[in-house]
């Protein structure tokens, strides 16, 4: 039976069809201004090694995820300095280039489930560990999930799911065609959100 990553690599030429166009539309149809926020909180993560409370809270809101829920109670109960030392290893995870980027996303994403909220799902957790490492990392949600589906690409909910989708856009990358060469892991995501938003 075919791995994820297997799966990727037979529909990556199709995909690719579809995605460059699809980063085009998503570039010319969100506001310039959307990722402000986001880059925002990734220039105070680049200087401080670590997310706080605030940066959390600033990527709930970029992310549109409702912040009536109790894990957000636990979270901000929490001392800010217990949260920086959880993301500072999240953050070592992901930056550590002795992995791969599949390996790195699943170390950042096992250390980061130490927090409320980060347990179960992967949207906030891939948003954090993105603005972690913007240029290594993807942030994951629904609309890429559908996207990966209409590829034909298996991505499961078992145990691991982030670190799969990383080795997924690994693959997707490193099998452009040249068509891709200065794109990020962040602008695969891009391109599938939009695919998916449009499905």
């Amino acid at each position: 039976m075919p791995t994820d990553e297997e799966e990727a690599t037979s529909v990556c030429h199709p995909a690719w069809d579809v995605l460059i166009p699809a980063q085009t539309e998503y570039l010319s149809a969100i506001s310039p201004h959307y990722d402000e926020a986001f880059w925002d909180v990734a220039q105070r993560v680049e200087r401080a090694g670590c997310l706080g409370k605030t940066d959390i809270a600033a990527l709930v809101v970029w992310k549109r995820i409702s912040a009536q829920t109790r894990w957000v109670t636990d979270l901000m109960s929490l001392p800010d300095s217990h949260v920086r030392a959880v993301t500072e290893r999240a953050l070592t995870s992901v930056q550590d280039l002795n992995l791969s980027r599949g390996e790195a996303a699943q170390a950042g994403r096992g250390a980061i489930a130490e927090l409320p909220g980060f347990v179960t799902g992967d949207a906030l957790a891939s948003a954090v560990l993105t603005a972690a490492a913007p240029k290594r990392m993807a942030v994951y949600d629904q609309r890429v999930q559908r996207a990966l589906n209409l590829f034909g690409i298996t991505l499961t909910k078992k145990s691991g799911r982030y670190g799969r989708y990383m080795d997924i856009i690994e693959t997707l990358l490193t099998q452009s065609g040249g068509r891709a060469d200065d794109w990020t892991a962040r602008d695969v995501d891009t391109a599938l959100y939009w695919v998916g938003q449009k499905s």
